[in-house]
């Protein structure tokens, strides 16, 4: 399913994906808190959500695209250990030296994905949340370098990672046959030729496009959509919303449901 990003990279791309619109109080990647009312701090607020949402990225940021400053659910990212009222023994041990790990970007702070699978997964299995955010970053560092086997590699320890978490899901009887993922991306990236797929923003033609992937009980098997009208990522937030039950509101007025996700083929 192709989608559009206007802005072609990621601050932007995450604020359209979580709060359901672009403007232009977000068109930079600056830490600056994002003024916007977002999916995960909406189901926050709803009933039977109370410490039930849970978001965890390898990039920093995050804790300013999702906004820490006005909120107080569960949030971890960058290169920096999980406090939380309970942790597993694995939390606990990769608390003791993840600040010893420096990114391997230089002047970057994105930790290793490996990190944010094992503190994310570990809290699902904890805690049992009713929604997580899961963030990764990898695939983005190797393609800007134009590393291609360790863009490959990442990607696919990535498939392994989000496999993982979707076999527990339908092993575990609270999960199973209950639960959505979606998988979807930022930003996209250039062609392949001249090195351009390592490169996205608003000079790189194609960057504007990207996917997503959707599985649940509540959305058709209908294999790869081609031929569709455009879809824009401001739609992401409120069919994720329509699956849970709910009418997502935020400051502006949001992107409507994505109607094949739902089952509502038309």
């Amino acid at each position: 399913m192709r989608l559009t990003n206007p802005y072609w990279f990621s601050y932007p791309g995450y604020n359209e994906l979580l709060v359901g619109f672009n403007d232009d109080s977000v068109n930079s990647n600056e830490k600056e808190w994002n003024p916007n009312i977002n999916l995960l701090e909406f189901l926050d607020q709803q009933e039977g959500f109370e410490d039930r949402v849970a978001a965890f990225a390898s990039w920093d940021v995050f804790d300013w695209i999702i906004n820490t400053e006005r909120n107080d659910f569960t949030i971890n990212s960058g290169g920096y250990p999980f406090y939380d009222e309970k942790l597993t023994p694995k939390q606990q041990w990769l608390n003791t030296f993840i600040e010893d790990v420096p990114s391997p970007w230089y002047g970057s702070a994105v930790r290793w994905d490996a990190f944010t699978f094992e503190y994310a997964f570990e809290y699902l299995k904890l805690n049992k949340p009713r929604f997580l955010y899961i963030s990764f970053d990898e695939t983005d560092e190797f393609a800007h370098q134009r590393e291609y086997d360790k863009y490959l590699n990442t990607a696919n320890r990535s498939d392994g990672y989000i496999k993982a978490i979707w076999d527990w899901t339908q092993s575990n009887e609270m999960y199973r046959g209950k639960t959505t993922m979606m998988i979807t991306t930022d930003h996209g990236r250039g062609s392949y030729e001249n090195g351009a797929w390592g490169s996205h923003g608003d000079g790189v033609p194609g960057a504007e496009f990207l996917w997503t992937a959707i599985i649940g009980p509540d959305t058709p098997a209908i294999g790869e959509m081609t031929n569709t009208d455009t879809i824009a990522t401001s739609q992401l937030a409120t069919t994720l919303g329509y699956l849970l039950g709910y009418d997502f509101i935020s400051n502006q007025p949001v992107g409507h449901v994505v109607d094949p996700m739902v089952g509502l083929i038309k």
